[in-house]
């Protein structure tokens, strides 16, 4: 597997891609979020620092969410609750505080990675008059393609997958972001799932089609009972 590797602080890059090249992944490493914007279609997968010297790494998150599927795992320096949040707000699939365990970043990457492939293999889904293409990553209404950002496409394609049935914010959090959140969470973390229902139901033209179980999560409508 290619990575890259972002960060600009040598005595953590390089032990970070010793080790990872050991693994047997091919890794190359830069220090500015300049010449990441240039490399990250070359990786499967792009390892970033939030903390960089020439530009906000949130900035560079959301512009490689922009401009394709890579996944992406973050780092802050500042591991709270609301910077952890932050980053995957700005896209990315993962967000670890530093400093992290090496052992428990490759288990991270490999969750990572299981969920991409998982989603390339899936079948359509068809749900009335939305049509979700996992291979793809495309999402129609009414044969109207709708434009989703990677956690936005999970998040719907999650919820289609079992139309119906309420999907916990707790189990959401777990399986879109990888972050399990616990019961006890603070509303920052809950509030990005909330962002992508809101986003999603402009984007679908209804309220109907993500639904609110208060207290419990979200579920999809069955497609018969949505007007659009």
């Amino acid at each position: 597997m290619r990575l890259l590797v972002v960060e600009d602080e040598e005595t953590v890059a390089t032990p970070l891609i010793t080790g990872l090249r050991q693994r047997g992944h091919e890794t190359v490493g830069v220090s500015t979020g300049s010449r990441a914007l240039q490399t990250h279609h070359e990786a499967d997968l792009v390892l970033l620092d939030l903390e960089l010297q020439d530009m906000d790494g949130l900035e560079v998150c959301r512009i490689i969410r922009a401009t394709g599927e890579t996944p992406i795992i973050a780092f802050t320096e500042r591991s709270t609750e609301s910077d952890r949040v932050l980053g995957l707000q700005a896209g990315s699939d993962d967000c670890l505080g530093k400093p992290y365990g090496f052992r428990e970043l490759i288990a991270r990457i490999e969750a990572v990675m299981r969920r991409a492939r998982r989603q390339t293999a899936e079948e359509d889904l068809v749900r009335g008059p939305l049509h979700i293409r996992p291979a793809a990553r495309e999402v129609r209404l009414d044969d109207v393609l709708i434009d989703t950002t990677r956690k936005e496409f999970d998040l719907l394609h999650r919820l289609a997958r079992e139309p119906g049935v309420v999907v916990s914010r707790q189990q959401l959090m777990s399986e879109i972001w990888g972050d399990p959140m616990p019961q006890t969470a603070s509303t920052k973390i809950s509030r990005t799932i909330d962002t992508h229902v809101s986003t999603l139901r402009n984007k679908l033209g209804s309220s109907e089609w993500i639904r609110t179980v208060r207290g419990v999560g979200f579920c999809l409508g069955s497609g018969e009972d949505v007007r659009v």
